[in-house]
């Protein structure tokens, strides 16, 4: 399965935040990482809807929308999305989980299931057929600047090794927390696919951002 870069705009440089997508679009990021947070599922409130509109209109990159919110059932239809970009909710924010990843297919967009460090990987044995990516938080959600658990390979390569077993090698598997060239490659390793790149690897002070994914591409092939 091809390796895919998501950009984690909670990281960008916000008061340029246009200049950092052109930028981003340079280094063929695949996909733009927006976290919703709404104080209550997790302590942090981030990026809101108007904003997210907003970016659709001046952009091509699909877009990868990370609700850590309680109940985002009442909430995804307030995004205009489309077939390409991705609604991603935490496995313990509806009571109606299945409900709501129908609801997000029914938007006509991809619908992705997380898992916090820890909730077990079997826990979403039953919406693998409702689901087109499984997140595997590799730090609590809410903060950016965590370290990466201990566990994170083990959990990510079981999450590979039971979508396999499920019937869904098409699933692929997004990590997201601290995810330095290190550990990254450590991931990879370990069957994640798409990876949400920050401060730790992607907007960094001492390289461009086209440079920056480069390297970590280039370091994800490396033996």
């Amino acid at each position: 399965m091809k390796k895919l870069l998501s950009a984690s705009l909670m990281c960008a440089d916000l008061i340029n935040l246009g200049d950092s997508i052109k930028k981003l679009e340079e280094a063929g990021i695949e996909y733009l990482h927006i976290d919703i947070m709404d104080g209550a599922f997790v302590p942090n409130i981030t990026l809101g809807f108007d904003l997210i509109n907003a970016i659709k209109e001046v952009t091509d990159i699909p877009l990868d929308i990370h609700m850590m919110v309680n109940a985002p059932s009442n909430l995804i239809g307030r995004m205009k999305l489309g077939k390409d970009d991705i609604i991603c909710v935490h496995y313990e924010s509806d009571v109606h989980i299945h409900r709501t990843l129908t609801q997000i297919r029914d938007l006509g967009c991809k619908a992705g299931i997380a898992i916090n460090p820890q909730t077990p990987p079997e826990s979403i044995e039953f919406l693998a057929d409702s689901i087109d990516m499984a997140l595997v938080m590799t730090v609590n959600p809410g903060f950016a600047g965590q370290k990466i658990f201990a566990g994170a390979d083990r959990k990510t390569a079981k999450m590979r090794r039971l979508l396999d077993e499920w019937g869904h090698p098409e699933i692929p598997i997004e990590v997201d927390g601290n995810i330095s060239p290190a550990n990254g490659k450590m991931l990879c390793k370990n069957g994640a696919d798409i990876f949400v790149l920050g401060t730790s690897s992607l907007f960094m002070k001492d390289k461009s951002i086209k440079q920056a994914a480069e390297d970590f591409r280039k370091m994800l092939t490396e033996e």
